[in-house]
Parts: structure tokens; C-alpha cells; sequence
């Protein structure tokens, strides 16, 4: 019976096999026969990207002009559109309408090839009125979670195809080097190993099975390759990074990525060593494509290659950049607002200057992606199709998702969880807004619009007035996020001293980009002012971060007696923050970031030796500020429940260049509540030619665990784990003592 169980699973295996295999063939064998077909025009029209706007009659926002239609699609033959309608975050309805309106058009062409249409849909379909948004990345990375984080993309993939649109613009993998940067709450976080799973599985949530299926999207990933690295913390401002710590962390996150089976990838806005992304052939092509294997769609993002003229400079005519940029190996170009790039491209071909096998890859990428997104058969939705767009099933999922990722920080003489019958003030600028829980890309571009969409929702204050009544809740807003204003701050502190507790809610403006550049990291001197007014009534103070990036609270934080990270937790944050503060929910998030202290001392958790003073160096005479100290590290996550670990243990002490590594280490909750654990495992490689990290994340799992229970919980290491890339840009491991730390248990092994 189990010889003829494994044959079936077997055959079961290779038939699926043959069938992906024998559906790439059709696909392949369909991309030759349209690309033989198509003219030089109608090719480069599949490489134009347009935005939806420039369609519309100024007379009637939202609206075709079905003149401007016809130019775009019939004249310039462009093979894709994205972005909003005016005003913004349409109906799946008007959606439906939207896209039939488009592939109706496309149908009076010759040759009838779809128009492809992309969207930001970063956290759930957020420019749909009525969606359920999740957490932006930056929380998902906080769950420590991938099995969640994958059944929200699947969500967000069902309700983006009830709106019709099969590709969406995530997830975003850049990996941010400097907590200033305005993107860093898009991103997973500083480690790569966690933005390389999170990656994996957006890409398997979104794009499913079989990526045609009217529950699918062809996800993008974002940006390639270093645009989180600008060295100002400015947004699409230069970076300088290495090319071997470009594969050593970047890349590593693309390639998971890439394997799990991304259409797509669009590329940084940013240079890298005096180079723009865009114009590089060493990364678009040589490694990219190349190297990695990558067969999807390359797509610039916004402007990027009229900026190669504009703003870089290394393009002396918008023509000249069109040429640098496809030959460096972009396949289609977000223009996205007039034709330039398709008549200096179609001018380009003519005279020789790029060649017709250069477009030809280019299409046939395309055209691949069209025809595995089914859309020559399936384009506009059903909407009988989609009876769960917005249910209670797919909102529970994001409220699920945000309360893994709130993080409990601080939690000095268990303040927390709160007593309901207490009267509590809630007050801080970001109490009281959809705003500061969803942020940028939700329902608009700099997600200011939120109040209005969100209507439904709860923003903190009216989840703390549901909770407990509001007549057990005092509030004013204490303070702008900007304008000092020492009436209000009386009026707070006033309040509070008709409360037993305060609840502080700070944070940062909704914004996304370049409008989210700031130079100071600092909390804003007003919510700073309102913090240490409250703060002298001596009363306890819970403080809850509403924010994209970690701004500094080191001038108050002392005097917080605990602090809770919220991020950006979206629609349902609100809700699942106030069950954790009541206890209702036991809090299991965990920093996917050092929090910084000091704005001159940013470094990294994996951060080197030298970057901290050792026990034993800093001798008496001298007072050194080199001391590593952030003001939480990464990983910090506290519960109210308490997690015991034991019995860590390896199968080998020794190993060879094969040799894999199995670990197990017991967990035991040792508290009285039910609660969830990330079980983290770090890698320390002892002594190498290029100077080793202190640690590094290789593993980890959630697990729950009932009080008095106990699991073991079991990893196996592998050579990629214990390698770094060298000087000559290859992957090697070196001989020596490693180092394993699970919690505070330590283990060595030597690679022989």
C-alpha cells in the first residue's frame, strides 16, 4: 500500500510537472506566432505604458474621452495603463466599467492584444472603494508570520481582480540602509533573510497556483536594485554600495523572489556609484537577466527614463536616454504621461540604433505575461464571482494580521493590559485619523483621503469609545503633528488629571516618496513638548507609535511606562491595538528594525564588531559614545506571558562542506496566558577573511503555546547559511567555530 501511495504521489508530481511545462510551450509557441505578426509600431506600442488620467475628459473626472482613448490605444498601440482615475479609489463598479471601456477599444485594433493594467495595491486593493486594507509591509515583517502574510496577499489578489486589474505593483523588496528614508514602511525591514521569506510569500499569496485564475495577480517586485540605501535618507537620491554587498544582501531577496515565480520587476529610481538603475546593463541585464535567470517583464518606474535627461544627466535628449535605457534591458516603460518614448523608440529601431532583436525580447516578455495572465480569454470581472470582496471573512484576516504585528516594547511594572474600568485619556496627533493608520497608497497616492473612505472604520479613539464606553474615555488632541500649541498641551494635561491612565498616541504624517522626506528624525518637537508635559503629572503613560519609520523618542521615552509600536496597521489596527491594550489579545509582533536612540548611531542589529566597544576595551580614563545602543533592537517583542526556552541541541559539532545542520530547542510557556512566540535563530561565523556580522537572523517560526505547554521546535541549516560573498564576488564558506543563539542559549560548531 505505501509503494503504490508513493507512485501515485509520484505520477501526481510528474503530471504537474508536464502540464506546467507542456502550458509554457503553448505559451511560448502563442508569443511567436502574434510577435511574427505584429509590426515595428504595434511592438513598441506593447512597450509604452500610459497612466489612466491622460485618457480622461477634463469635463467629466473619472471619464473617458473616448477620442484620447482611441489615440492611445489605436494610434500609439500601447500595450498597458495603470494608476487611478480622478478623484480616486473607484467602486468595484465603476472599475468594471473603467476596464471594459479599455479592452473594448483594444478589441478594434488588428490584432486584438489586451491592454495590460498595473496598480499600487501594496496593502490590499487600496485603491478600491471598500477593500479591506491590511497592514503596509513594514507590519506584515513584524507578524514573523509568512502563512498570514500569504493569506492576505491571496485576499488582496481576490479583491484586486474583483476590480478587474490583473497586475499589481508588490511586493516591494528594497532594503532600507537609512531609517529616514520616506519608503522605509514598504519595505520588510533591515534583514534579508526576513524580507526574503516575506517576499516568497506576497509572491506565492498574490499570484496563487496558476497566476491566469480570476483570483490571481502577476505580482511586480520593487525597486531593483538598492534604492533603499541613499546615503542622505532622502528619497531617489545616490547611493554608494559595493557590488558584493549588493549580492550579499539585495540581491539575495530578488533571487527568492524570482524563484517563487514573479512576473515582474520595476526598476530604482535611484543611481547607484555615479550609475542609474535604469541605465545599467551590468544589473538589468547581466545579472537580472542573465545571471538570475529572470524571463518576466522589467518595467521602469514613473518618469524614470525621461529622468535619465531630466535629472540624472548621463542622457543629453529624452531620445538618447530612450536608447540607453533599452538597451540596458527595460522591456516597458512607465512614460506614463505623453508618447515621447514611443515615436524616439519606433525612430531609434528605424535608424539602427537599437535592434529589432532587442524589441523582440522585449514584447515577447510581454505578450508571455499577457497570455499567462489569461487575458486574451478573461478580462473584466464577473462580479457574481467575487461574493467575499470586503466580507467580515477577508476583514477578520486583516485584523488577525495587525494584531501579530503591533509590538509591545516596553512594559515597565505590567501597566499593561489595561483595567475597563478605569477612565483613561486618550489624546496625541494621530489618535483621531484613518490617516496615521493606513498611510501612503491608500485610497490616494499620499493616503490623505483616508477619513473619508475609512469612514467605517475605527480610528483609535473611537476603538477605545467602542471598547469601553465613552464616557470612560477623556480626549483632545494634545497636540498638532507639527504646529506647537501650548493651549492645547494645558488642555491635555488638564484632562489627564481626571484620568488614571494616559493613553499618548504619537506618530508622523500620512506620505509616501518624496513628500515623506524629512531632515530631522526626531519625533516633532510639538508631540516631544506634549510628551513631557504629560509626563510630570506622574501618572502612567502608554505611549503608541503610529508611524512608517522609527522617530526618535530617546528625549521622553524614560519617562513612557510602556511603549507599543503600531506601524501602520491599517483598517482594522485600530481595533486589534485596543484588544491587545485591554489583554483581549496577547501582543506577538516583533521589531523587523533596530529603533534607533541617537540620529548619528543607526547601526544594524547584523552590525560589525567594531561598530561597539567590547567588554574590557574602554578603559577608565577614557569616555567613548561608540557603545552599540539602540533604543530597542531588532527582534524586541514583548507579551504578557513569559517564554522559557531549553534543551537547545545540534546532531553535529563538526561538519563538512555537505554537511547540513539540524537544531531543535524547547519552548515552554511559562506564564498563565495563551500567547504567540517567534522563535528567532541566529548564525554567528567566528572569525573570517571578510570581516564576520555579531549575528545574523537564518531562521525562524511562530508558534502558540497554552500555558504549562511546551514544543519543540526544530530548524536545519544548511552550507548557503554559513556563507559570505568575497572580495572576487563569489559565495564561500570558510573553516572555523560558528555560533548558534536561540533566545539566550548558545551553541558552537566547527566547519572542518
Amino acid at each position: 500500500m505505501k509503494n503504490t501511495i508513493l507512485l501515485l504521489f509520484t505520477f501526481s508530481i510528474c503530471s504537474v510537472t508536464w502540464s506546467q511545462g507542456n502550458k509554457k510551450s503553448e505559451i511560448d509557441a502563442k508569443v511567436s506566432e502574434l510577435l511574427s505578426k505584429m509590426t515595428l509600431e504595434e511592438k513598441v506600442g506593447q512597450m509604452t505604458q500610459i497612466t489612466v488620467t491622460i485618457f480622461e475628459d477634463p469635463k467629466k473626472p473619472g471619464y473617458f474621452d473616448p477620442a484620447k482613448l482611441k489615440q492611445g490605444i489605436q494610434d500609439y498601440h500601447i500595450g498597458s495603463i495603470l494608476n487611478v482615475p480622478n478623484p480616486g479609489a473607484p467602486t468595484i463598479q465603476r472599475w468594471q466599467e473603467t476596464l471594459t471601456a479599455i479592452i473594448n477599444e483594444a478589441n478594434k485594433t488588428r490584432l486584438k492584444i489586451p491592454v495590460l493594467y498595473g496598480i499600487d495595491a501594496i496593502h490590499g486593493a487600496s485603491y478600491t472603494a471598500g477593500a479591506t486594507l491590511f497592514p503596509q509591509q513594514i507590519g506584515l515583517a513584524a507578524t514573523f508570520n509568512t502563512d498570514l502574510v500569504k493569506r492576505g496577499a491571496e485576499i488582496s489578489a481576490y479583491e484586486t481582480r474583483a476590480s478587474s486589474i490583473p497586475w499589481v505593483f508588490s511586493p516591494d523588496l528594497d532594503f532600507p540602509r537609512n531609517p529616514a528614508w520616506s519608503r522605509m514602511w514598504e519595505s520588510f525591514g533591515e534583514d534579508a533573510y526576513l524580507s526574503s521569506k516575506m517576499a516568497v510569500a506576497l509572491v506565492d499569496g498574490f499570484e496563487g497556483k496558476n497566476v491566469g485564475s480570476k483570483y490571481s495577480v502577476a505580482s511586480c517586485m520593487k525597486h531593483y536594485i538598492g534604492y533603499g540605501s541613499t546615503y542622505t535618507g532622502k528619497d531617489r537620491t545616490p547611493s554608494i554600495i559595493p557590488e558584493r554587498l549588493l549580492r550579499q544582501y539585495d540581491l539575495t531577496i530578488y533571487e527568492a523572489a524570482i524563484k517563487a515565480g514573479a512576473k515582474s520587476v520595476m526598476v530604482s529610481s535611484g543611481e547607484i556609484n555615479g550609475t542609474p538603475v535604469h541605465a545599467s546593463k551590468h544589473l538589468i541585464t547581466d545579472i537580472l537577466k542573465n545571471e538570475l535567470g529572470f524571463t518576466g517583464v522589467v518595467v521602469t518606474d514613473w518618469k524614470d527614463i525621461i529622468y535619465l535627461h531630466t535629472r540624472h544627466k548621463v542622457a543629453e535628449t529624452k531620445r538618447d536616454a530612450v536608447r540607453i535605457a533599452i538597451m540596458a534591458g527595460i522591456d516597458m516603460s512607465m512614460v506614463p504621461e505623453e508618447f515621447s518614448f514611443y515615436t524616439d523608440l519606433v525612430d531609434l529601431v528605424q535608424k539602427g540604433e537599437v535592434p529589432m532583436s532587442r524589441i523582440d525580447d522585449a514584447v515577447a516578455r510581454i505578450l508571455r505575461m499577457k497570455f499567462e495572465l489569461d487575458l486574451f480569454q478573461n478580462t473584466v470581472a464577473n462580479l457574481k464571482d467575487y461574493p467575499k470582496f470586503g466580507s467580515a471573512e477577508h476583514i477578520q484576516e486583516a485584523y488577525k494580521t495587525a494584531a501579530e504585528s503591533i509590538t509591545l516594547l516596553k512594559n515597565n511594572n505590567a501597566v499593561l493590559p489595561l483595567n475597563k474600568n478605569e477612565k483613561i485619556l486618550v489624546t496625541g496627533a494621530t489618535a483621531n485619523s484613518m490617516k496615521y493608520l493606513n498611510g501612503g497608497w491608500s485610497y490616494t497616492w499620499q493616503g490623505d483621503k483616508s477619513d473619508t473612505y475609512a469612514a467605517d472604520k475605527f480610528t483609535i479613539l473611537e476603538a477605545f469609545q467602542n471598547k469601553i464606553g465613552k464616557e470612560n474615555i477623556l480626549y483632545t488632541p494634545g497636540a498638532d503633528l507639527e504646529i506647537e500649541n501650548e493651549a492645547e498641551i494645558q488642555k491635555a494635561v488638564d484632562l489627564a488629571k481626571n484620568a488614571s491612565k494616559i493613553v499618548l498616541c504619537l506618530g508622523e504624517k500620512n506620505y509616501t516618496e518624496t513628500p515623506g522626506d524629512i531632515s530631522n528624525l526626531f519625533m516633532s518637537s510639538s508631540q516631544i513638548k506634549l510628551a513631557l508635559a504629560l509626563s510630570k503629572l506622574n501618572k502612567p503613560i502608554i505611549l503608541v507609535l503610529n508611524e512608517g519609520r522609527p522617530r526618535l523618542i530617546s528625549d521622553f521615552e524614560d519617562k513612557m511606562n510602556a511603549v507599543i509600536q503600531c506601524y501602520l496597521p491599517g483598517n482594522e489596527g485600530a481595533r486589534a491595538l485596543v484588544d491587545i491594550i485591554y489583554g483581549d489579545v496577547n501582543p506577538s509582533g516583533r521589531l523587523p528594525y533596530n529603533y534607533p536612540r541617537y540620529p548619528n548611531s543607526l547601526e544594524k542589529y547584523n552590525r560589525k564588531y567594531t561598530e561597539s566597544i567590547s567588554e574590557g576595551e574602554q578603559n577608565d580614563d577614557a569616555k567613548y559614545e561608540k557603545s552599540y545602543l539602540p533604543q530597542y533592537e531588532f527582534g524586541t517583542g514583548l507579551s504578557y506571558t513569559t517564554f522559557t526556552y531549553s534543551n537547545l541541541k545540534i546532531d553535529k559539532s563538526e561538519i563538512n562542506s555537505n554537511d547540513e545542520i539540524n537544531v531543535s530547542v524547547e519552548v515552554t510557556n511559562s506564564g498563565k496566558k495563551a500567547g504567540k512566540e517567534s522563535i528567532l535563530l541566529y548564525l554567528s561565523d567566528n572569525f573570517a577573511s571578510i570581516t564576520p556580522e555579531f549575528k545574523t537572523l537564518k531562521r525562524f517560526e511562530k508558534i502558540s503555546l497554552e500555558p504549562n505547554e511546551t514544543k519543540t521546535v526544530k530548524f536545519t541549516l544548511n552550507q548557503k547559511d554559513l556563507q559570505f560573498v568575497n572580495e572576487d564576488l563569489k559565495w564561500i564558506s570558510e573553516k572555523g567555530t560558528f555560533t548558534l543563539q536561540i533566545s539566550n542559549l548558545k551553541k558552537d560548531f566547527v566547519l572542518k
